[in-house]
């Protein structure tokens, strides 16, 4: 480890809810829920007003609708995560040659190889200036860490949460870690943490009194080993500029099971075209296809097929995907079914087209069944996302609103902008008005 805490993690509040709120200034300071919004969504992201009822993220839709059933409650929107966090991350860069993006709102930066901290110091006035430049350029909060290594510096981010900044003097981590419960380490989750209480272990100090073989002994050798140095405040990862994609994969949860066999397979060559269709925007391809089904219980399998060598090709992943799911009962019912292509290269084997061909039939055979299916399908979808709770749209007299809620054939508007100084009116039209049409998110920041 470093002698000086160069290492910065920066970790966005409540990212998607404070987007949300500073887009809509009705919201402000209003317990806010961004996620899935059908019987099986779960919570993306809820806002601190939210969490205060006990609503986290990951958490099911509906057990959150219990807690708070007065939040509001709005689709993601994430082209416009995405474009905010293509500015931090270009505050960031500012910072230095190496940043490690983890997410959309958080990420590692090295201080140190971009000459910008060498000391407590001048770490300090780095990321009490990064937090200001972030707060100008988007209108919103990041919490900052500064640590001598990746760990602490993470740590010292989630204890600066929300709007703060704490930095972790060198010689001082493992008087600080001490005290605090096994959880607080990276790799601790409920069931090992149950674990390590069961051992009469429940803080990181008690994890080091207890040794690094009796760890071994309770978790097993890799786990053993890594717990225990940890425990000690050793980490010696470097920051990586340059995260590598390992697999490239979409999927869907239905809010019906679905239980008609050919409606599974359409499902699984749709989501194959929009997994190529997201490997050839990365400039991939790939020589695994991965199928992931989820059944009526909860249970979930995955298969997989190696080619003989990378594609791109869509009739080639749905053939493979076809295949593997000849090999899965479904009979009781799939509540989520996925395809992902791993193996991942940049350039892709002519002699796979020949492969491509031989499957023509069956991917023939499979976008007939689709024309048919289509219609309906597309008809559903408009009427369930034309107008998104929380999405933005334009009305020709009333101007620019986002959605609070839509069905029976109506659609509700509040009309504000983020520059509002006051929450909008509230105004309700038929679906199908002529005036009312969806619109790009406002900056949040004029300028």
């Amino acid at each position: 480890m470093r002698n000086a805490p160069t290492i910065l993690h920066l970790d966005m509040d409540a990212f998607f809810a404070s987007v949300e709120q500073a887009s809509k200034p009705s919201l402000r300071g209003k317990a806010v829920v961004v996620g899935g919004l059908g019987p099986r969504g779960v919570v993306a992201t809820a806002s601190y007003e939210a969490r205060v009822f006990g609503v986290h993220s990951a958490m099911p839709m509906g057990q959150a609708r219990r807690l708070a059933p007065n939040a509001a409650y709005l689709v993601p929107r994430f082209g416009l995560y995405r474009s905010i966090s293509e500015q931090v991350m270009g505050l960031l860069r500012g910072l230095s040659p190496l940043v490690e993006p983890l997410s959309l709102d958080e990420a590692f930066v090295d201080l140190e190889a971009g000459e910008t901290a060498w000391d407590a110091g001048s770490a300090r006035l780095v990321g009490e200036r990064l937090r200001a430049d972030i707060r100008a350029a988007t209108g919103l909060s990041g919490s900052v860490g500064l640590a001598a290594s990746k760990m602490l510096a993470k740590i010292a981010s989630e204890q600066a949460k929300p709007d703060g900044l704490v930095l972790i003097e060198p010689g001082t981590e493992r008087a600080m870690l001490g005290p605090m419960t096994v959880r607080t380490l990276p790799g601790v989750g409920p069931a090992t943490g149950d674990h390590l209480r069961r051992a009469g272990i429940a803080t990181v100090d008690e994890i080091a009194e207890a040794g690094e073989d009796e760890l071994v002994r309770l978790l097993g050798k890799a786990h053993g080993h890594a717990l225990y140095a940890m425990a000690l405040a050793h980490d010696e990862r470097p920051v990586v500029a340059e995260r590598e994609t390992k697999s490239v994969s979409v999927e869907d949860t239905y809010d019906v099971d679905i239980h008609d066999r050919l409606r599974v397979g359409i499902e699984v060559q749709r989501l194959a075209d929009r997994c190529v269709r997201r490997l050839r925007g990365a400039g991939l391809s790939g020589r695994t296809i991965v199928l992931k089904v989820r059944r009526y219980d909860f249970s979930t399998l995955t298969r997989s097929e190696t080619l003989r060598g990378p594609t791109d090709d869509p009739a080639v992943v749905r053939e493979a995907a076809a295949r593997l799911l000849d090999s899965v009962d479904t009979t009781g019912g799939v509540r989520l079914l996925g395809v992902g292509v791993s193996g991942l290269a940049d350039y892709t084997q002519e002699d796979l087209f020949a492969q491509a061909a031989a499957g023509e039939g069956a991917a023939e055979s499979a976008a007939a069944d689709e024309d048919v299916a289509e219609p309906v399908a597309e008809e559903q979808v408009a009427a369930e996302r034309r107008w998104p709770a929380g999405h933005d749209v334009r009305h020709a007299e009333y101007g620019h609103g986002w959605v609070q809620g839509s069905g029976l054939g109506r659609v509700t508007v509040r009309f504000e902008t983020p520059g509002s100084l006051e929450p909008g009116r509230v105004r309700t039209f038929r679906v199908e008005d002529p005036g009312l049409e969806p619109a790009e998110p406002l900056p949040l920041v004029p300028g």
